[in-house]
């Protein structure tokens, strides 16, 4: 990609080091490490639970309701977070996420009773929540040139970033040793994201919105203002992105929650669906980095028609490819849905920050956001429910025609005008 000093663009670059003394990219370094800590609340519960639930003498189905609670908590949490961030900065509200997300994990480990775990979890959750819009808009505020590719950082370490704790929860979560576990992950948690907060800030208010999503100029741009989320809520764009964001989710959920169980279901082999579920966190990862960094140099509405579409297609030859009993081509059908669904989480806050500034970028994403919210519902509950009615195969398929629904939506995008 050129400079934007060779394609007459704002340079950003030397701006960002005028403003902060260094470069911008340590920004991004302290957003990605935040949420790498953050992403054992989401990854690495279903580790954690057993021992837990032995521990406090329940039913492993009495903490059903904790998993559900920390996606609510952190999803709602973040239009708030969002609003307040994009007013007084990152720093203060971070280190309130610093002792929310670290503290929850401390209070597990002494935990004696089911509603302190549902309280804790979701005290945690709502730091989850603050540390991921943080993150996500500290890469949309200082790279408004990369968006794709610093989103992409940024989700990829919440996607990965468990990959350093499971070995340890999994070899240490005993019955007796779990309350260690909880502790010494509070404590890691909880100190290294009141680091990250010392080190994060948004640009100066005088920076000038450019030139981005492949040299095309944004609505932002184009109109010199920026959005505020009522004044999004008031264009026909957001409808669609929302709805959009909800149906792509609804199919790439539901394999996150289903891929074991649905090939167990038509006699794959053991190894096919832990292969299966290996891949759903290394391939989710890696594509939204390189997905993420595509949009940023072809067209970012493209790019996202293109992902819905592959999405939609993959879980068609995830049927397909079950129903033949092809444990091989079922593994390729997982890689092609979740390398075409995972960068979406990159996409959609960059598009949101192409289209409506990034003054306003954290609260503005995090109304869309809530799509994940219904997806969730969706691709899970729902799910679960249509499965018993008219069986896996007709229920994936329903979730790959969503997907390519959400393609659809993407073709209709254009850039809103206050006009």
């Amino acid at each position: 990609m050129a400079s934007a000093a060779e394609s007459g663009d704002v340079d950003y670059s030397a701006r960002a080091r005028e403003a902060l003394g260094y470069s911008r990219w340590w920004q991004i370094a302290a957003a990605a490490v935040m949420m790498a800590l953050i992403s054992p609340y989401q990854y690495v519960w279903s580790s954690i639970e057993g021992p837990l639930a032995a521990d406090l003498d329940l039913q492993l189905s009495a903490l059903g309701l904790v998993f559900t609670l920390f996606v609510a908590f952190q999803s709602i949490s973040q239009f708030p977070v969002g609003t307040w961030r994009d007013s007084h900065g990152p720093r203060r509200i971070s280190l309130l996420a610093g002792v929310l997300a670290g503290g929850g994990y401390l209070g597990l480990a002494y935990a004696t009773e089911l509603w302190q775990v549902y309280v804790l979890y979701s005290l945690g959750a709502i730091g989850v929540g603050i540390v991921y819009t943080v993150a996500i808009n500290t890469a949309l505020k200082w790279f408004p040139d990369r968006r794709g590719l610093t989103t992409g950082i940024g989700t990829m370490a919440f996607a990965a970033g468990s990959a350093a704790f499971i070995p340890y929860v999994r070899a240490n979560a005993t019955v007796g040793g779990y309350s260690d576990v909880l502790r010494n992950m509070g404590l890691l948690i909880g100190i290294g994201v009141l680091v990250g907060a010392v080190v994060l800030r948004d640009p100066p208010t005088d920076w000038l919105p450019g030139r981005t999503d492949g040299g095309q100029a944004t609505a932002a741009a184009h109109s010199g203002n920026d959005y505020t989320w009522r004044e999004m809520l008031r264009t026909w764009q957001f409808w669609d992105l929302l709805v959009m964001f909800a149906f792509v989710n609804t199919a790439g959920l539901m394999l996150t929650a289903k891929v074991v169980s649905f090939a167990q279901q038509f006699g794959l082999a053991a190894t096919v669906a832990t292969a299966s579920a290996t891949i759903l966190a290394l391939v989710g990862g890696l594509s939204r980095v390189v997905v993420g960094g595509v949009s940023d140099r072809l067209s970012r509405r493209r790019t996202i028609l293109a992902s819905a579409i592959l999405t939609g297609v993959g879980l068609f030859a995830l049927v397909w490819f079950a129903r033949l009993g092809s444990g091989i081509g079922f593994v390729a059908a997982v890689i092609v849905t979740t390398f075409f669904w995972s960068p979406q989480f990159a996409l959609f806050p960059s598009i949101v920050g192409d289209y409506y500034g990034q003054a306003n970028s954290s609260s503005n994403y995090a109304l869309v956001y809530m799509g994940k919210v219904a997806g969730g519902t969706l691709g899970g509950v729902v799910a679960g429910f249509l499965i018993t009615i008219v069986g896996w195969s007709t229920t994936f398929l329903i979730g790959g025609g969503l997907s390519l629904l959400a393609g659809i939506g993407a073709f209709a995008l254009r850039p809103p005008s206050r006009s």
